[in-house]
């Protein structure tokens, strides 16, 4: 009886030795890394604490980009190698808090101007050096004026998304560059209502 016995091809096929290995076949993958992996693990946890956090949204000042209670991925490391460029949204400390609170406030906003431009907020309209700006994430155009304002070196204009309800750069000026804390990378978390 010839057709019982196995094939040629069947044959080959189990002879190699790359195709005869399979992961399911060995459950070494599933030991404990030791040592090594143990160590590999502690790196990165130590790295990704240092150079990102995770920050809660506590007001309305983002709306409609970031609601209350979304929690978001903030990285650290790119403002030492960059400057902050128009439109980042940025996490920073209050700069109007005294040398000697002991409470970190920490806001977030998006950088509307940088150091050399002309900011000012009139009849609904963000203008940068004399020209109107598109804004297409706000949630609606601002109600208030504001004066012409020059940021300085190592400053840069902040404001939130949500205009008429944001404590930002038109309430107490340019924002130091220095008081930014990182830039924000993406929403992980948006609850449901």
């Amino acid at each position: 009886m010839s057709f019982l016995r196995p094939s040629a091809l069947y044959e080959l096929l189990i002879t190699y030795s790359s195709l005869r290995w399979m992961p399911c076949q060995s459950w070494g993958f599933l030991r404990w890394p030791g040592l090594e992996g143990f160590m590999r693990l502690l790196v990165v946890v130590l790295l990704w604490s240092m150079l990102s956090e995770i920050r809660h949204i506590p007001s309305s000042s983002m709306y409609p980009t970031l609601r209350v209670g979304d929690r978001i991925i903030v990285e650290k490391a790119s403002y030492y190698i960059r400057s902050p460029a128009i439109h980042d949204i940025v996490t920073f400390q209050d700069p109007t808090q005294q040398p000697g609170d002991t409470e970190q406030g920490v806001f977030i906003k998006r950088i509307v101007a940088k150091a050399g431009d002309l900011v000012q907020v009139d009849h609904g309209w963000l203008y940068v050096n004399g020209t109107a700006q598109k804004e297409d994430f706000i949630a609606e155009r601002p109600t208030y004026k504001s004066i012409l304002t020059y940021v300085p070196q190592g400053h840069v204009y902040v404001l939130g998304d949500n205009r008429n309800n944001s404590y930002d750069s038109h309430v107490w000026g340019p924002l130091p560059i220095k008081n930014i804390v990182g830039r924000f990378v993406m929403c992980c978390y948006r609850p449901s209502n």
